[in-house]
């Protein structure tokens, strides 16, 4: 099961991306469109893999267009005829380098490709089975089993679960790289929202403590979190 993250604001008739790095496509609108006349948010195609795919060739041609080129026939996968000449080769860069874009974005999508490439180290193709072995491995080296549950890597799973105190101690060990996170008010913070929740966690620079570790998770109230935030770099 793949976890594909579609963000879209979807209108009375149409539908456009909530993320500007991304076009929206054919399938984005449709999804956003089932949702009803209005709405926000995101979309996980774990459902099918098929339409994973399709998705993932809808933004392949989205930027090919983008670029000036065009696109014909309809979406397929297959082994490449031999002799074709490339017309683009990528070449990925460092994952340090692709670590620092996702968190200054918060891509769900890259988090969960690098979530599924963890599973190839354990040999042959990548898969999610592979990465939550790998990853739960992780988790119970480091006394956090019974505090962090992960079902895929994106994040937007419901089946993913933690407690503060689990992911307090996931900061204790990410402290070195804390100025990696990028929070929306500028600090060294994340946030986290679904429907019935909202989360932000990081590190607050505090007037009496200095630089501590946060967890807030509540079932509504979004600015509430940032109002419990100013109160602990307050010291309060």
């Amino acid at each position: 099961m793949y976890f594909t993250p579609i963000a879209a604001v979807c209108f009375v008739n149409t539908a456009r991306s909530a993320e500007k790095q991304t076009p929206i496509t054919p399938l984005a609108i449709s999804e956003f469109r089932a949702r009803g006349p209005q709405g926000r948010g995101r979309i996980s195609l774990s459902k099918n893999p098929a339409v994973s795919l399709q998705y993932a060739g809808e933004l392949i041609a989205a930027f090919i267009d983008k670029a000036g080129g065009s696109v014909k026939g309809k979406i397929a996968t297959g082994s490449v005829p031999e002799g074709l000449k490339p017309v683009y080769v990528h070449k990925s860069r460092p994952l340090s380098e692709i670590l620092v874009q996702l968190l200054i974005a918060s891509n769900n999508y890259i988090a969960n490709q690098v979530f599924l490439e963890i599973g190839g180290t354990l040999g042959g193709s990548v898969s999610l089975e592979k990465s939550l072995k790998v990853a739960n491995t992780m988790l119970a080296a480091n006394g956090l089993a019974d505090d962090i549950h992960i079902e895929e890597g994106s994040g937007i799973s419901r089946g993913n679960r933690f407690t503060a105190r689990g992911l307090a101690k996931v900061l204790d060990l990410f402290a070195p790289h804390a100025e990696l996170l990028h929070g929306h008010d500028g600090g060294l913070n994340k946030t986290g929202t679904m429907s019935g929740v909202s989360t932000l966690a990081g590190y607050a620079d505090t007037s009496k403590h200095g630089r501590v570790r946060f967890v807030i998770s509540l079932k509504s109230g979004g600015p509430m979190r940032f109002q419990l935030l100013t109160a602990i770099e307050a010291g309060l």
